[in-house]
């Protein structure tokens, strides 16, 4: 499936909010309760919008995938781990649609996310994802992100992950 990514609106909003619940919902089902079950609000979907670049993929209509990007550093974040740049540029919060995961739509998303950031411009894309079984780590693993470390945040165990874009 090729797609065109859109920049979210605020009236993608109860769409992110119900994707991102999807998300949670299945990985609870699959793993138990952990961090990854908290469901985000439209309060906080809000706040994402005006506080950093929100994306939407859509499949006839459905949204089917969501991410962000800041530049400003999550505070779960520790930049000790990662290598020294300038622009570092960090993705928080993706998800795609529990019935399309293992169809390549997460593939296709980080190499979209790759693209905008070498055009944002970035030196390096960075995130964390939950060190769990429940975590993603594996996968960005596969798209390239290099395992840079580890970390505990307010006790939630998390693994740092960064691509180079120079």
């Amino acid at each position: 499936m090729r797609f065109k990514t859109e920049i979210a609106v605020p009236s993608d909003m109860m769409d992110i909010v119900d994707l991102r619940a999807a998300v949670a919902g299945r990985l609870t089902e699959k793993y138990g309760q952990g961090p990854w079950s908290s469901v985000s609000t439209e309060k906080g979907v809000l706040f994402d919008m005006r506080n950093s670049k929100v994306f939407v993929v859509r499949q006839r209509g459905e949204l089917v995938a969501t991410w962000r990007l800041t530049v400003k550093k999550p505070w779960a974040i520790d930049q000790s781990y990662f290598s020294v740049c300038r622009r570092p540029l960090y993705l928080l919060s993706m998800a795609v649609t529990p019935d399309l995961q293992r169809q390549g739509v997460g593939r296709q998303c980080m190499e979209e996310i790759t693209r905008l950031g070498r055009e944002w411009p970035a030196d390096a894309i960075r995130l964390d994802a939950y060190d769990a079984p429940a975590g993603a780590g594996p996968f960005y693993g596969k798209c390239g992100f290099r395992d840079v470390g580890r970390a505990s945040y307010r006790g939630c165990p998390l693994a740092y992950f960064e691509l180079l874009l120079s």
